[in-house]
């Protein structure tokens, strides 16, 4: 029987008579990811929001409406102080935004997730090399949306490979995954997070080419976006070879 403290998802894991492991398991039969015991825990006590692929999964695992097993995470007070610490700081200069992106590569211990296949700043993408190569336990994800678009970042994303293996884990964990989703109706995301701090590139206020602005969000707002991209990446068609990545077009504008 469950507690009056117990929010409505884990009431209804509790009513299947589910551990969380088999929780666990049957949702990812569902959705075909890798969710664990501690997200589980963690989406249950409301510590963590569920993304939007492990909402449907669990609708359908749970057979409940999403606004019943989610209320305890989109409640309103909820919803308030998602939006208060999502708050981040507006960019709108080049060289500020530059300087903001190189500042998470370099301040990201853990995680590190980027998206979007525009990206050609060679400090910028010399950044990411040295901590890929400097932090062996630092978890990369790349998530591409269709091919790249410039040479710099095809290269670069050779580069990767050859410092490290995307096959490999370090104690148990793959360190370095990089994905491509076929655009289609998918919409480019662009984003970088690291467990502490994400930058949003937008448009730029000066010109109609180009992406000369952004947003800095903290760590709150930080860790969603690293979910995000972990899950889109876990979605897409994984690169696990050089041949791989080299096999690649860049796709020209």
């Amino acid at each position: 029987m469950g507690t009056s403290g117990e929010s409505e998802l884990k009431r209804a894991r509790l009513e299947k008579n589910l551990t969380l492991e088999e929780a666990a398991a049957e949702l990812n039969a569902i959705t075909g990811g890798t969710s664990d015991t501690s997200q589980l825990s963690a989406w249950e006590s409301g510590r963590r929001r569920t993304g939007l692929r492990n909402r449907r999964g669990l609708v359908e695992l749970y057979n409940k409406p999403n606004e019943v097993l989610f209320s305890h995470q989109d409640g309103q007070y909820g919803v308030a102080q998602a939006l208060h610490q999502a708050q981040g700081t507006l960019i709108t200069r080049w060289t500020d935004l530059l300087d903001a992106m190189t500042s998470v590569v370099a301040g990201a211990k853990r995680h590190l997730v980027v998206t979007g296949s525009r990206s050609r700043e060679k400090a910028y993408l010399d950044a990411i090399e040295t901590a890929v190569a400097q932090n062996p336990d630092l978890v990369h994800t790349r998530v591409l949306y269709g091919p790249p678009r410039h040479p710099e970042l095809a290269e670069h994303l050779v580069r990767h490979v050859e410092l490290r293996d995307p096959a490999a884990r370090r104690n148990g964990v793959r360190t370095l995954s990089i994905g491509l989703v076929d655009r289609g109706e998918t919409v480019e995301r662009f984003f970088l997070a690291s467990e502490s701090q994400a930058v949003v590139p937008l448009s730029s206020l000066h010109t109609a080419d180009g992406f000369g602005c952004g947003i800095v969000l903290g760590v709150a707002a930080a860790t969603g976006l690293v979910r995000h991209g972990q899950e889109a990446c876990t979605a897409a068609r994984l690169l696990g070879t050089i041949r791989d990545v080299r096999d690649l077009p860049v796709r020209r504008r």
